[in-house]
């Protein structure tokens, strides 16, 4: 098997895929048994999954679901350039969100820089944030598993008493993270099971990017995770609501956990560890090319309607925004003195100040013939509110009851009277007079 060169594109946080399509073709043709297995376990699975997806349609966004403030999460990248000040102001930014539950990545390739990703997750233990540590591979790091299982070990030992949770390869099912099909992800994360109870943490994964759940029953049935992830990105399609082949975010997330239930059989936390929308105009510093690239407005709105989806499902235990400081992507651009906070930045800060503690209780249905909006019902401190938005056209909305204050997206208020909103595609926060208390 021939070694390419690792090239990391340190503008998008991504590799570059290097490898030759000839060469990746090859591979698959060498290793047809492997996809024999794969069918094999989703069609001894997919019956279950398909149950379990059935019962999870007709309760999603039906049922009440509490809203833990450990459901909120942001990703951050530790700053080693300028370790002091870069590090102070990142913190900051993070407490200014009222998250408490981050990720870091600890790349294998920078193992030797091992030291400072402790000293960042000591720093952020002692400020009282949840800490998730994703392990990065490379190409290299299959046929080296030696090597591999040294890294995993020594980031075990190193930071195990700072990050409860390590999650075990990324992205895998695309090769220019490394891994070229799935048995070969099953050698990365297996010194990982081995090494767990020795250095007392939790694994999850397995860290699938994108809407590819055929991947899942084979290595769930083969590893057994403290938490189901999925890197659920939907920016392709545009808005959160719009479908890829017929299959919207609630679809894919009642999916997500049918097909992880199924496959362990039994009740795993499921996390989605990574999802942006990547920024027009930010050039190299995007991930992606082209359509899944929005302006900064759509950005917050879709973070806000992605969220209200997946956790208000009562299928998807935490979602992870990746991440808080980057050009191309995340909720501030750091190539501007001071960093600039984005509209994302205020829309997610807004989102876990209003919804963290609160309880989701329900989804208007639209009514025949009758104006068309996503309106999900909150309670929270004995009051009463909506978070609603169009996916159209703005359109007037009649709630049925006196409106008290209207909040928009970033938490600024709006003049209101009366019983009907205005609603557009950005979420409004809609809260309600006590007359029913």
């Amino acid at each position: 098997m021939r070694h390419f060169p690792f090239e990391w594109n340190a503008f998008a946080d991504q590799p570059h895929n290097v490898a030759p399509r000839s060469e990746r073709t090859l591979h698959h043709l060498r290793h047809w048994k492997t996809y024999f297995t794969l069918l094999g376990a989703d069609l001894v699975w997919g019956i279950p999954a398909l149950w379990h997806y059935r019962r999870n349609r007709r309760r999603m966004h039906r049922v009440s679901v509490p809203i833990a403030s450990e459901m909120f999460a942001v990703s951050v990248s530790p700053r080693f350039d300028r370790p002091g000040a870069e590090t102070d102001a990142l913190l900051g930014l993070l407490r200014e969100t009222g998250v408490r539950q981050t990720l870091f990545r600890l790349p294998s390739w920078e193992k030797d820089r091992l030291a400072d990703f402790e000293s960042f997750a000591r720093r952020l233990d002692s400020e009282g944030y949840g800490l998730t540590t994703a392990l990065l591979q490379r190409r290299a790091d299959v046929f080296e598993l030696e090597a591999w299982a040294g890294f995993v070990e020594n980031a075990f030992a190193r930071l195990g008493r700072h990050s409860p949770f390590f999650e075990v390869g990324h992205a895998w099912n695309r090769t220019k993270w490394g891994v070229w099909d799935y048995t070969e992800y099953l050698k990365l994360v297996r010194p990982a099971v081995a090494l767990r109870e020795r250095h007392g943490v939790k694994l999850a994964g397995p860290a699938v990017i994108d809407f590819e759940f055929h991947l899942y029953p084979p290595t769930l049935r083969a590893v057994d995770f403290d938490a189901v992830s999925s890197l659920l990105y939907v920016d392709r399609v545009g808005a959160p609501e719009n479908a890829q082949a017929g299959w919207t975010t609630a679809m894919k997330v009642a999916l997500f956990a049918a097909v992880a239930e199924a496959s362990t059989r039994r009740s795993v936390p499921a996390w989605i560890t990574e999802v942006n929308w990547p920024l027009a105009g930010t050039g190299p510093y995007s991930p992606a090319a082209g359509r899944p690239n929005v302006g900064e407005e759509a950005q917050a709105d879709y973070l806000v309607r992605y969220y209200v989806i997946c956790l208000a499902s009562g299928l998807v235990d935490r979602v992870f925004w990746w991440q808080l400081v980057a050009p191309g992507y995340g909720l501030v651009d750091s190539r501007e003195t001071p960093w600039r906070r984005r509209p994302g930045f205020f829309a997610f800060k807004t989102m876990v100040e209003r919804l963290s503690g609160s309880l989701f209780v329900g989804k208007d249905e639209p009514a025949r013939g009758g104006v068309f909006a996503e309106v999900y019902r909150f309670q929270k401190d004995g009051r009463e509110f909506a978070l609603a938005w169009t996916t159209g056209a703005p359109r007037d909305y009649e709630f049925g009851r006196p409106v008290a204050a209207v909040l928009d997206r970033d938490g600024r208020e709006i003049p209101s009277s009366g019983t009907i909103v205005r609603l557009d595609s950005h979420p409004r926060y809609i809260f309600f007079k006590r007359d029913r208390f």
